[in-house]
């Protein structure tokens, strides 16, 4: 079990995710949100995917695929930070985009993808144990412990699929 991390074990800007998840388990969170992303992804017209609401916002597959990528990098860093106290750097979604090519892509791709990545990280935070999950390391100059990049990695996606259900959808 994951318990609810402490706000010292997370960023002020990472407060804005871990504050969105209630008291439900977190692996159950991210065990549903992994099935109610990929039905309501797969459920968009391939019209609808390249939809942007505002020019310079991202399209849906781009969000999606922003989405995955910046899972990886949360469950990386949880992973490492769950085996050693060390520092890693920051990462920039923006950059990151412009270097991507989501939206030469299907989204049903995406969204699996998506999947597949909440799959592994899923298992990764099943496999810590109690300890593990409050070990802690330096990202983005701030300290994070593990178990509060599981309460991001939910608050995250939770953020994003609000924002497409209000603005895109």
């Amino acid at each position: 079990m994951i318990n609810r991390p402490n706000p010292d074990e997370y960023s002020e800007y990472a407060g804005r995710y871990v504050n969105l998840i209630g008291n439900e388990p977190i692996l159950e969170i991210l065990e549903r949100q992994k099935e109610e992303s990929y039905n309501l992804f797969t459920s968009l017209s391939a019209d609808k995917a390249l939809y942007a609401y505002s020019d310079g916002k991202w399209t849906i597959k781009q969000v999606v695929g922003h989405m995955a990528d910046t899972e990886r990098v949360f469950a990386y860093r949880a992973l490492v930070f769950s085996r050693e106290s060390i520092t890693l750097p920051g990462f920039d979604q923006d950059v990151y985009m412009e270097q991507a090519t989501f939206n030469s892509r299907p989204l049903e791709d995406l969204a699996n993808e998506l999947k597949t990545v909440r799959e592994s990280s899923l298992y990764l935070f099943r496999s810590l144990t109690e300890l593990q999950s409050t070990q802690k390391g330096i990202a983005s100059g701030s300290p994070f412990s593990v178990r509060a990049y599981a309460y991001m990695i939910a608050g995250h996606e939770l953020h994003h699929v609000k924002i497409l259900k209000e603005r895109y959808l």
